[in-house]
């Protein structure tokens, strides 16, 4: 009889979303006449750029064409595509990237968990908590955790508290770790890391020959100039970091799928004879070998995100999501809640009232408000007592929801 991977069932839980999902589900049948505003995960609403709908539509003309047909493409993305981010995302930054250190993907969330594929099991791994789920789960998946304990943590992995008290930016491990994950503008919690916090991220790193991981998909929701929008703005961190960005949330991509990664060729690994490779050469032979590209209609779409009027386009929808954050930023700091973020990212983080568990009040927001948020625990033992809320709703919706969880809390 052929065996399971018995490393998924150390996940004590569904995944949270689909959990959130079956709540909403069991609510919306028991009161089918309740309008329920979701405001949990963090899905887009607002259509694709026109600018980036004429390059789709342009595409797949292409493809009833024998002239212009496109079949198979390079398995790490278009160098028309890539350059354009390069060009477009990061030379203003003044960093400079070649093409071949950048691929492009499917989704952020998939490369997130597929560069594991390139690192040894015997590597020590430090994240965050609360922290995106897919950190944590698929290094659970791939077997190089343990058994979780009584809070949640699993044995193997380094957990770095973020809380109030350290403005939900966590201190640098107390022991040497081989991989680190840094997620700003952080999900869930909404914070930012300066250019001084991340050197200190990145002097770690090196000094301590590990690789950071660094999840910028939420980088086009900075305001502050001040703020790096890339761990590359920091002297070194091309010798140590490897960098996630997506489509999804900047351009509205949660359905069409499309990220990247940046992968330095200067970024070294130790083989088991304690031989320098390249982490560069890997990710591209696990990317030939296991992933045929992005669609070319999706790639024709994300370059177009980088033309002057896609640019534009897509920068006024991030306005209008951030205007959404800022409504319910103000709008529940003025019902008394103590909330964070909502400045520099589309996410809202908000303590629960009372001492309620974040659990109960998501039940609270459903069933009194019929407001779907996310539960700060879903996200790590540390997020107990927290509370998500996203602002990529539809503005009615959102103004509406803010004014029912006020009117519930006075």
């Amino acid at each position: 009889m052929a065996k399971i991977n018995d490393n998924y069932l150390k996940l004590k839980a569904g995944y949270l979303f689909p959990e959130i999902g079956r709540r909403v589900r069991a609510f919306a049948a028991a009161n089918p006449e309740a309008k329920v505003i979701r405001l949990g995960i963090g899905d887009v609403t607002r259509p694709l750029a026109p600018a980036v709908i004429k390059a789709f539509h342009e595409a797949v003309d292409d493809l009833a064409t024998v002239e212009n047909f496109a079949g198979y493409g390079p398995e790490q993305g278009y160098d028309w595509l890539i350059n354009a981010i390069i060009e477009k995302s990061y030379k203003p930054l003044g960093v400079d990237l070649k093409t071949e250190e950048m691929f492009v993907s499917d989704g952020s969330k998939c490369d997130c968990a597929n560069i594991l594929d390139i690192f040894a099991l015997d590597n020590v791994v430090a994240i965050g908590d609360p922290v995106y789920p897919v950190y944590n789960d698929t290094n659970v998946m791939i077997g190089r955790t343990g058994e979780a304990d009584e809070k949640g943590h699993y044995k193997g992995i380094v957990y770095l508290p973020c809380t109030e008290e350290n403005g939900f930016i966590p201190a640098l491990p107390t022991g040497k770790v081989d991989i680190i994950y840094l997620c700003f503008p952080n999900n869930p919690t909404g914070t930012v890391a300066s250019k001084a916090e991340l050197k200190k991220w990145v002097d770690y790193a090196l000094a301590n020959d590990a690789v950071i991981f660094y999840d910028a998909a939420y980088e086009a929701f900075i305001t502050d100039p001040s703020i790096p929008h890339s761990i590359y703005e920091v002297e070194g961190a091309k010798k140590c970091a490897i960098e996630f960005r997506s489509f999804s949330k900047t351009a509205g991509f949660t359905g069409v799928r499309c990220g990247l990664v940046v992968v330095p060729e200067e970024v070294m690994g130790t083989t088991e004879s304690g031989e320098k490779y390249s982490f560069n050469k890997l990710w591209l032979r696990r990317t030939t070998t296991k992933f045929n590209g992005a669609s070319y209609p999706v790639q024709k779409a994300a370059a177009a995100v980088y033309s002057e009027e896609g640019w534009k386009q897509n920068k006024e929808i991030i306005d209008y999501y951030m205007e959404n954050a800022r409504i319910i930023r103000e709008g529940l700091a003025a019902a008394g809640l103590t909330v964070f973020g909502g400045v520099n990212a589309p996410y809202i983080w908000l303590k629960t009232p009372d001492g309620l568990s974040s659990w109960d009040f998501f039940d609270k927001l459903l069933n009194e408000c019929n407001v779907v948020g996310t539960p700060g625990s879903g996200f790590g033992p540390a997020g107990e007592g927290y509370f998500r809320l996203s602002a990529f709703g539809n503005r009615d919706n959102v103004i509406e929801a803010v004014e029912r969880i006020k009117k519930n809390l006075k």
